[in-house]
């Protein structure tokens, strides 16, 4: 990481993590155009229950950040005792936090969460069983996260691309067949499409595992690194609470979004879920080559290599501009087949295309904003990330989105994006600036 050239380097690290973040968008998609197959409610029960999903990838995700961070930048200063550390002490926290979701769904968070956001007795059912299904069964995401970080820490991204991409084949072939009762299997319904999910997730962290232990030489797993010390705790998540915060915004962002296109239709609710689904096939792969650059800029951040930082920066913001730029292409020209893929009602072609269409001209800024975080976060400076999510998801889109919803005509709703992300556009250029005055000139 301190000697290859820069762009080899983060194409190295990163295709592999686009790639199996392509596949995990994919499977993304292939199960909502499944799960639209058996009703509009099921599809809206599962987009009602998306914001849960996301949070959980946050606290799950976002402690992955700091265990990123941290074990990125030990191995740069030859601290191994702190990148074991920061490694095994990762684990175990994400494992709690997965329990901690189990007990919740237990004590009745799914169907709580569900009715929060609609009183149709059907899309509660849809919605309640499979956010339970997925809630109890978290460990299999929370290990699969946490042991594809650690890979993608020390550099072995090729590994984190079979994992991922192993596990969303394994969900996209049982999808249907737990769906709908395929090969003798009981048809499930939406529970099948959880349950898909979860084998899925599980398979891949156990391969993910498989490859910490046999191949990844710069990790000395033993029951010591397991051992939960608070310095290295407190250090995680210095780093990784901001992310998780950051992440969770989205979440909040998608039940108020819920909340306000309840007001005009539930199909409307079904295109916002449908647009979420779609979007995260260009998303996806940014963040991917995100999780590429992060350890590049950590590790040369701790050997006070400069140049290699500028360089790492100036290529992912090239990247992320040309994916996002071929994202909005996309939207504009073929919304009504995309929805179609989706059995789209009349009434849900007419809404979703006007939506596709408005809310992706802000891709391209959206790609610019998240290549620039990624300094934030090799820098643990996540709380600089934070700020712009909680601008462009909470302080400015919902209000503005509920001030266009005012205008009782929902088509209007969908321009709140690109204001939201004309303001965090600002945001992230004048963080980046002060950082770079203070941090990157001083190595």
């Amino acid at each position: 990481m301190g000697v290859m050239p820069v762009k080899k380097l983060i194409i190295s690290m990163s295709l592999p993590m686009m790639i199996s973040m392509i596949v995990q968008a994919m499977y993304n998609i292939v199960d909502s155009i499944f799960v639209a197959k058996l009703s509009e409610e099921a599809l809206t029960g599962v987009t009602l229950a998306f914001p849960m999903q996301t949070f959980m990838f946050a606290v799950f995700g976002g402690t992955g950040v700091g265990i990123n961070a941290i074990l990125s930048k030990a191995l740069g200063e030859k601290m191994y005792n702190e990148s074991d550390s920061a490694a095994g002490n990762g684990l175990v926290l994400n494992i709690i936090s997965a329990l901690v979701f189990m007990t919740a769904s237990f004590m009745g968070a799914a169907g709580a969460f569900i009715r929060s956001q609609t009183a149709d007795p059907v899309i509660i059912r849809e919605g309640t069983t499979y956010l339970s299904i997925v809630m109890v069964l978290s460990i299999g995401m929370s290990s699969q996260v946490t042991l594809e970080r650690i890979l993608q820490s020390t550099g072995r991204t090729f590994y984190t691309m079979i994992t991922q991409a192993l596990g969303a084949v394994i969900n996209i072939i049982m999808d249907p067949i737990m769906i709908f009762g395929l090969f003798g299997f009981p048809k499930f319904g939406v529970a099948g499409a959880a349950y898909a999910t979860i084998i899925g997730q599980t398979i891949a962290a156990v391969l993910a595992l498989f490859f910490n232990l046999k191949k990844n030489e710069d990790i000395h797993f033993s029951r010591e690194i397991l051992r939960l010390r608070a310095d290295t705790v407190k250090r995680i998540y210095f780093v990784g609470v901001p992310s998780i915060l950051m992440i969770a915004i989205g979440s909040v962002m998608t039940y108020l979004f819920n909340l306000i296109l309840n007001t005009f239709s539930s199909t409307a609710v079904a295109v916002f879920g449908v647009y979420f689904k779609l979007q995260s096939f260009f998303f996806m792969p940014v963040f991917g080559l995100n999780n590429g650059v992060i350890p590049v800029m950590a590790y040369n951040y701790g050997a006070r290599k400069k140049e290699r930082i500028h360089e790492a920066l100036k290529f992912s913001i090239l990247l992320a501009f040309l994916i996002m730029c071929i994202g909005t292409a996309v939207f504009e020209l073929i919304p009504d087949k995309l929805l179609a893929l989706f059995s789209a009602s009349d009434d849900m072609m007419e809404i979703g295309i006007t939506a596709l269409r408005n809310i992706a001209w802000h891709f391209p800024i959206a790609g610019i904003c998240i290549a620039i975080g990624s300094v934030f976060q090799a820098f643990g400076r996540s709380f600089y990330s934070l700020i712009v999510s909680l601008g462009r998801q909470i302080f400015v889109l919902i209000p503005v989105a509920y001030a266009l919803s005012l205008t009782g005509n929902v088509d209007n709703v969908w321009w709140a994006f690109i204001i939201s992300e004309f303001v965090s556009f600002c945001l992230t250029m004048v963080f980046f600036r002060k950082m770079n005055r203070e941090v990157i000139k001083t190595l």
